[in-house]
């Protein structure tokens, strides 16, 4: 007898700062770090003597009970002036992170995530920083602005700025292709919202770790500036005091000991707390990064399934010239019910991408389609012939290099061709819902289930943490989530994919759109999977009355679901009509050979060839 055992939940993770206090190295510099803020926030409290308080009788006093670490020479005790000067050094330090941290992270952001002459520009700016002597442009500007720690402090941070900007240049690049992304951008997110929730959330462990080491190499660095002097003297810090002890070496050796200390302390700290972040940080995300790039490239390879290549579009006009008839849209006339109105109309529609020679090359041929309200759409045709090109052009989400050169969409009497952002922004999800390809691609591993859910909800729809949470799980609840409330706290890499495509259909329409469109829902599920999904698409479109354009391949699920199909080929429509009209009578070529492809109801194999005597 076979035992069947319920599935369990994963164990989460122990939080970041529990598992860096298991690392003995780690635990080291949180201690010695926590060690270092006590004395920048009590430093004043905690000096045995007024760090300005001078002493004639104790000039260059050796260590001793009294003092320490001895005294300088102007009898001044030199453990209280390191302890008094650890504010003021630690926090030009960390006004030197915090500057390049906003202008490298922030320039790779949006050099990345928007590319084209922003990215020439900010890229070209860096390199010029890069290029440039940091160092000597700092003592540089020393002559003109004086001995400011602020200003040096900006400059400082403004050429340490370029290491976040490849970090996070290079990362967003690639996730910007991310199809989570892509979604984000039918929800009706703004850019600066998904940059700072979906990209940046990508990106953050990398910046983490690396602001760790900044931290106190930007300490050093102050400390190395002010060592030359460029500092301002009358101000205890660790770098003027080496400076200073350094002038008495030989009669006062001791004065350098303590404000080596205290720099050596600091990086050794930041060093092995940067690398405790990256070892753990690294050990968490790499499942995340390993599948990142497998949906890179599933994505594309999406995307080059649906766009011909330059030997393709030659042959493709070859071949519309040799056999024109075969490509002529034939459609089958209907009496139009009473009720039916066009929701949606696509006049003419035409797509291109362009060459890296500068040149063009269409994928979409003039194209024109009407939907109607209540109805589901059926956009059927082999892979690469354009169906996915079409839907993306309704909202605006074509890929990068892609853009409609001609043509009209009108939706509600909205032009949605040349719309600005904030219109489709407008549209995009509260409208018209997007139900993507590969489902787990789709959902940020970022974030919990519920949290994708409840955002856009609460951005969209103007409603609170709770209202947003009861309906979104509802939605769970409506599209056969059996525990809605474990998967709204779960992460999407927690999930199967039929339950993956079932949450994003219940995102599809949670904002209660009019017009849905389902591209290739059923991809790459199984067979069970793929009807239960049908099964479902159907009950909603049912009781919303929604109007829905069918995205697919398969004849099968066109003609169990659609009420009208429309027939693509090489960019081109071929045949369009009433599904019944079309699959029982179909006069195109193509559609016919489509059709005559189907296996079902023919004879096995074997049957055939024997039939024909010889190789079927």
């Amino acid at each position: 007898m076979t035992e069947i055992v319920a599935p369990t939940s994963v164990d989460a993770q122990p939080v970041l700062f529990r598992r860096l206090l298991r690392r003995p190295l780690s635990a080291v510099a949180i201690g010695l770090l926590a060690l270092i803020g006590l004395v920048v926030v009590l430093g004043q409290w905690i000096t045995p003597y007024d760090p300005s308080l001078t002493s004639i009788d104790d000039i260059l006093a050796s260590p001793s009970a009294a003092h320490l670490l001895g005294t300088d020479g102007q009898g001044r005790d030199a453990l209280s002036r390191v302890i008094a000067g650890a504010p003021l050094t630690i926090g030009s330090g960390l006004f030197t992170l915090v500057t390049a941290v906003v202008f490298g992270v922030g320039a790779g952001l949006v050099a990345g995530y928007y590319g084209g002459w922003l990215d020439a520009v900010l890229c070209w700016v860096v390199g010029m920083l890069m290029a440039l002597p940091g160092m000597v442009m700092i003592v540089a500007a020393r002559a003109i602005l004086g001995p400011s720690m602020l200003s040096m402090m900006f400059l400082l941070g403004l050429f340490i700025s370029p290491v976040f900007f490849r970090i996070v240049y290079g990362a967003v690049r690639a996730v910007r292709v991310e199809l989570y992304v892509d979604a984000a951008r039918v929800s009706g997110l703004s850019d600066a919202r998904i940059i700072g929730r979906h990209v940046l959330s990508a990106v953050r462990a990398p910046i983490i770790v690396q602001a760790a080491l900044v931290a106190g190499m930007s300490v050093a660095l102050l400390a190395g500036l002010e060592f030359l002097g460029l500092g301002n003297p009358n101000k205890p810090t660790w770098g003027s005091l080496l400076s200073a002890g350094f002038q008495q070496v030989y009669t006062a050796p001791w004065l350098v000991v303590g404000p080596a200390i205290a720099l050596g302390i600091t990086g050794i700290t930041f060093v092995l707390l940067g690398n405790g972040l990256r070892d753990e940080l690294e050990r968490t995300a790499s499942p995340r990064r390993n599948k990142r790039r497998t949906m890179a490239v599933t994505k594309q390879a999406v995307t080059a399934a649906e766009t011909p290549t330059p030997a393709s579009a030659d042959d493709l006009d070859s071949a519309l010239d040799e056999k024109a008839e075969n490509s002529a849209l034939v459609i089958h006339e209907e009496p139009e019910p009473q009720d039916a109105s066009a929701v949606l109309r696509m006049s003419d529609l035409r797509v291109a991408y362009s060459r890296p020679d500068g040149s063009e090359i269409e994928v979409v041929h003039g194209v024109s389609l009407e939907l109607r309200k209540g109805e589901i759409h059926g956009l059927i045709g082999e892979s690469g012939s354009g169906k996915t090109q079409t839907a993306l052009s309704i909202i605006g989400l074509l890929p990068r290099g892609g853009r409609v050169t001609s043509g009209e969409i009108i939706f509600d009497d909205v032009q949605l061709e040349g719309a600005d952002d904030r219109t489709l922004s407008s549209i995009r999800g509260q409208r018209i819902g997007y139900i993507p390809q590969e489902p787990m691609s789709n959902l940020d591993p970022s974030f919990t289930v519920g949290s994708q859910l409840v955002h856009p909800l609460r951005l969209r729809m103007g409603i609170g943490r709770r209202e947003a949470r009861d309906r979104a799980l509802g939605l769970l609840e409506r599209v056969g989530i059996p525990n809605p409330v474990r998967t709204f706290d779960s992460y999407p890499f927690e999930l199967s994919g039929g339950m993956a495509q079932r949450i994003l259909i219940a995102g599809a329409v949670s904002m209660d759109p009019d017009v849905l469109i389902a591209d290739e829902p059923t991809t790459a599920l199984d067979v069970t999977v793929q009807a239960e999904v049908l099964d479902l698409l159907r009950d909603l479109q049912e009781e919303r009355n929604l109007t829905m354009l069918l995205v697919t391949h398969n004849v099968g699920v066109v003609a169990d679901l659609c009420n009208r199909v429309t027939v693509m080929r090489h960019g081109v429509f071929v045949e369009s009509g009433p599904v019944r009209e079309v699959l029982t009578a179909a006069r195109q070529p193509y559609t016919k050979s489509l059709l005559e492809a189907l296996l079902e109801d023919t004879p096995p194999r074997s049957a055939r060839k024997d039939a024909q005597g010889g190789e079927v």
